[in-house]
């Protein structure tokens, strides 16, 4: 089991009241609404591997330097040396490094690389493994690596992480008219306002799916803008036309890394906490109370 995890803290963080607090007043609600995700999940799912995969940097440099606009609207402070800063709820930042604390004292594996987002963190994992894999993100992107022959599905948060949408195969074709890969080419066609993708004007998700279904992926759409006889609209040749350049290297962006360099690690669901003395300092210093005791025992069951 993969965790998207920025995206599940970001989803706890919303989805549980500020009022949840440490004993001095600082809110808790992401550390410990993560907590009972990671329960919740855990005791669902009994995977027998659990990593928490971390944006080491949330809009690399390489991807803006394809595509400009990616993620800017998000950008809270420019940097010259590292990651930009991303614009963060002012009582979410600091509770990401207790969640840090919280994850290394209880031994649940989280992995980064620097240069790279979560999400390939993600791809890369899923390329290595030799069996299922459940990959649990709200990011629709990650619908790319859905692959049925192969175990790969994704479980997409719509309530918390008791109500999730068991992603696989039959479901994107049913929803997009698509499979794994082709996710990707429906994707930048469409844009996607929430990560700075402008996509081609004029092309949204249904025309999008249209052509992916007439034409097979991305390429044979472009070879049809070039082909006097194919069918596609004079607005619709006319607009790929003049997005070749965007087209042309927003695979590239959409597409998640399959070879990031990677830390060792042990991806084993932890029975006991790796450094208990640890846990106990912070379970009491920042209140995390019947979260904490929750998650203990599931994982010990």
């Amino acid at each position: 089991m993969l965790l998207d995890t920025a995206s599940l803290y970001f989803r706890a963080y919303f989805g549980v009241p500020d009022s949840v607090r440490a004993p001095d007043g600082t809110p808790v609600n992401a550390v410990r609404g993560l907590l009972d995700f990671i329960a919740r999940l855990v005791q669902d799912h009994r995977p027998d591997d659990l990593v928490a995969c971390w944006d080491n940097d949330w809009r690399p440099h390489w991807r803006v330097e394809l595509i400009s606009s990616y993620k800017a609207h998000r950008v809270a402070v420019e940097t010259e040396t590292g990651p930009d800063e991303e614009e963060t709820p002012d009582t979410l930042s600091p509770q990401v490094p207790v969640i840090v604390e919280v994850l290394d004292a209880l031994g649940i594996a989280r992995v980064g690389a620097d240069g790279f987002e979560a999400d390939d963190v993600i791809g890369t994992l899923t390329g290595r493994a030799t069996g299922p894999v459940d990959i649990v993100t709200g990011d629709r992107d990650l619908f790319q690596l859905v692959d049925d022959a192969r175990g790969r599905r994704v479980l997409y948060p719509l309530k918390g992480v008791g109500t999730l949408q068991m992603t696989d195969e039959a479901w994107l074709r049913e929803k997009y008219g698509v499979n794994g890969p082709g996710y990707v080419d429906l994707a930048l066609l469409r844009g996607d306002p929430s990560d700075g993708l402008p996509g081609v004007p004029g092309i949204g998700e249904k025309t999008a799916a249209k052509l992916l279904d007439a034409y097979g992926d991305l390429a044979g759409i472009m070879a049809a803008v070039d082909d006097p006889r194919s069918k596609l609209t004079p607005s619709q040749r006319k607009r790929l036309d003049e997005a070749r350049d965007y087209v042309a290297v927003a695979p590239k962006v959409v597409r998640v890394a399959a070879d990031v360099p990677l830390p060792g690690f042990d991806p084993a669901l932890p029975s006991e906490p790796r450094d208990p003395a640890t846990l106990d300092e912070l379970a009491a210093r920042w209140g995390l109370g019947g979260a904490l005791t929750r998650l203990l025992s599931t994982l010990q069951g």
